[in-house]
């Protein structure tokens, strides 16, 4: 009968450990990326609800007069009667202007009340310059 040499099997031991560290290794490089990917949105996520919170607050302090909030926040009034604000933020949420923008705050009235209205509806989004949403929601305000 013939024997088998010790080091053939000592190298297909080495194999199957090889592979099934590879096999854990691309598991592990997986999470990671998929980690990080989810860490980068939750931060922008973030940063988008402070700029958000920031914009309702500025015009709930100055009961809708939206010129004012574009001064507050550094941002451009615009519209037909300046019922809308646009800020612009670059990728480190600073804000800058539209050519080297990353993000941008924009709020609107609804424009549905008349003047004389005791509240104001304001919509407030903030969004990827890709068009790719990230927070939205209505801001109700008191007396123009």
């Amino acid at each position: 009968m013939r024997q088998r040499s010790k080091s053939t099997l000592f190298l297909i031991e080495q194999l199957i450990v090889i592979a099934v560290f590879a096999l854990c290794a691309t598991a592990c490089v997986r999470i990671q990326s998929t980690a990080y990917f989810y860490q980068r949105d939750s931060k922008d996520i973030s940063n988008a609800l402070l700029v958000a919170q920031s914009g309702a607050e500025s015009l709930k302090a100055v009961s809708g007069n939206f010129a004012m909030v574009a001064e507050i926040l550094g941002g451009v009034a615009e519209g037909a009667s300046g019922t809308s604000v646009v800020v612009y933020y670059d990728s480190k949420w600073h804000v800058c202007g539209p050519s080297d923008a990353s993000y941008v705050l924009r709020i609107a009235g609804s424009g549905a009340e008349p003047a004389s209205a005791p509240l104001l509806t304001g919509e407030l989004s903030v969004e990827k310059t890709t068009g790719e949403g990230l927070v939205s929601f209505t801001v109700i305000t008191g007396a123009r």
